[in-house]
């Protein structure tokens, strides 16, 4: 099969496309998927660069997201059967034409969600929901924040809270608010030129937000706990600006504030199934609805990753940069 392999660490260019890798072998309860399309997300290009390795493999395959098609059954698979359009995370190997995966962490592709687009859900959708929803108890009329909102994780956040009847802020670049304004963001900040803190405080009444998601770090903290609620939460989900800076622990004690910091590959396959199947369960029916869809920046062959990777280290993109593979 064609897959992208990472023989060496570094920039776009090790990125090597081949086409004699075997295909894998599904185990007995998973399945094989024919990938139909993947997308990028920033671990990829920590992976790529020595940052965030992968799970071990024969061939370090990156790619943590897919879509596509069961083509073969493990002898005790009974949920699913060939044919079935599939899609989900993994610890990686999407980049690639077939993917060996667990099959109760595959979820069934809505009607409405074509394959193509398929492959740029389940990551960030995954991971906004755990963060936002499991983690930060974000329900109807409460405050989200949410950093980088143009990212393929802030577009979706923004669905989300609006299909809960929750607000939203964001931060984003001047150049893409009006992506998230035509989501439904009740607030869009231009971090350059504001202070996020004090217009997240202006829009709540001086309450703060209940919930933060931040993929940034750096000195995005202090102002985080600054814009926090009383007992509100501060979900870290990257580090894009580094993590180590210096603190004020006393603020977040008068703020009685929580701190977590969370990844989604790191976790165990049973905790994976099971937040794959209650996000299934609870927001896949959405998608019908016209709520969620993932926002298509860009879509590149998979002949052409290394100029996808070039496109999101540059910060040019708004929403998901997808892989056609199938």
């Amino acid at each position: 099969m064609r897959a992208v392999v990472l023989e060496e660490k570094g920039g776009p260019e090790v990125l090597q496309v081949r086409d004699d890798i075997p295909d894998p072998e599904p185990g007995p309860e998973e399945v094989l998927v024919a990938i139909e399309s993947s997308a990028l997300n920033r671990a990829d290009l920590l992976q790529r660069m020595g940052f965030y390795p992968g799970p071990p493999m024969v061939h370090e395959i990156p790619g943590l997201e897919y879509a596509g098609r069961v083509v073969a059954l493990g002898e005790r698979v009974a949920g699913r059967a060939v044919g079935d359009a599939v899609m989900g995370i993994s610890n990686g190997g999407c980049y690639a034409e077939k993917i060996a995966v667990h099959e109760r962490q595959t979820m069934a592709v809505p009607d409405a969600l074509p394959l193509t687009d398929a492959g740029a859900f389940p990551e960030v959708y995954i991971t906004a929901w755990d963060a936002l929803v499991r983690q930060g108890g974000l329900t109807s009329g409460r405050w989200a924040l949410v950093h980088a909102g143009a990212s393929g994780v802030g577009t979706a956040s923004i669905q989300i809270a609006k299909a809960l009847g929750a607000r939203i802020a964001v931060t984003a670049s001047a150049g893409k608010h009006a992506v998230c304004q035509r989501l439904g963001a009740d607030l869009v900040i231009d971090y350059a030129a504001e202070d996020f803190a004090d217009r997240v405080l202006e829009a709540t009444g001086g309450v703060g937000a209940d919930v933060i998601l931040d993929v940034i770090g750096g000195d995005y903290l202090p102002n985080n706990v600054r814009c926090v609620r009383l007992g509100g939460r501060i979900i870290q989900v990257g580090v894009m600006a580094g993590g180590p800076v210096p603190f004020d622990v006393g603020s977040l004690l008068m703020k009685r504030a929580t701190v977590t910091g969370t990844t989604l590959r790191a976790r165990p396959i049973e905790e994976k199934i099971a937040i794959t199947q209650e996000f299934a369960t609870q927001m896949l029916p959405r998608v019908a609805e016209g709520a969620l869809s993932p926002v298509i920046d860009s879509r590149f062959p998979l002949e052409q990753v290394a100029a996808a990777h070039e496109h999101m280290a540059a910060n040019a993109n708004a929403g998901k940069i997808v892989l056609d593979i199938g």
